[in-house]
C-alpha cells in the first residue's frame, strides 16, 4: 500500500513540474510581443513591450555595459536604424522561462536576424524580469553575438 501511495505521489509531482507556469507564459509573451513590433519595424514598441523604463535597466552585450531605458533605445537605433542600417527579422527560439517567483524570473535562449540579403547573425540571451505596476519588464538583458 505505502508502495501504491508512494508511486502515485511522485506520478503528482511529476506532473506538477511539467506544467508551464503562469509566470513563464507571461515571460514568454512579452517576448512574443517584443519580436512582433522588431518585425513591423517598430522600434519604441519593441522597447516598450518589453523593457523596464528605467535609470536602472541594464543592457550587456559585446563587452559594452548600457545602462538606462533611454541609453538602450540609442544603442538599438544606432545599431539598427541609423545610416541606412536594415533591422533585419527578428525570431526568437529555444526560449526557457524560469519563474523565481510571483514577481521574478529569467527566459534565456536564442535570437536570430535574418537581413534581406540572406545575412544571418544571432547569439544568446539571459533575461532578468520582473512584474511591475506596468506588467513583466526585462530589468537586465544580458545578450551574446554568436562567432
Amino acid at each position: 500500500m505505502r508502495t501504491a501511495i508512494f508511486a502515485l505521489l511522485l506520478a503528482l509531482l511529476a506532473s506538477c513540474a511539467s506544467m508551464p507556469s503562469p509566470v513563464a507564459g507571461d515571460m514568454t509573451a512579452i517576448l512574443r510581443a517584443q519580436e512582433a513590433a522588431w518585425n513591423r519595424g517598430d522600434l519604441e514598441a519593441f522597447m516598450a513591450e518589453g523593457y523596464w523604463r528605467s535609470p536602472q535597466l541594464s543592457f550587456f552585450s559585446g563587452g559594452s555595459d548600457t545602462r538606462g531605458f533611454d541609453p538602450t533605445l540609442e544603442r538599438y537605433k544606432q545599431r539598427y536604424q541609423s545610416g541606412g542600417n536594415e533591422m533585419g527579422k527578428l525570431s526568437f527560439s529555444e526560449l526557457d522561462p524560469l519563474a523565481l517567483g510571483p514577481d521574478a524570473g529569467l527566459v534565456r535562449g536564442r535570437w536570430q536576424l535574418t537581413f534581406s540579403d540572406g545575412k544571418v547573425v544571432g547569439g544568446l540571451f539571459t533575461l532578468a524580469m520582473r512584474r511591475l505596476h506596468e506588467g513583466w519588464r526585462i530589468v537586465h538583458d544580458h545578450t551574446s553575438v554568436a562567432e
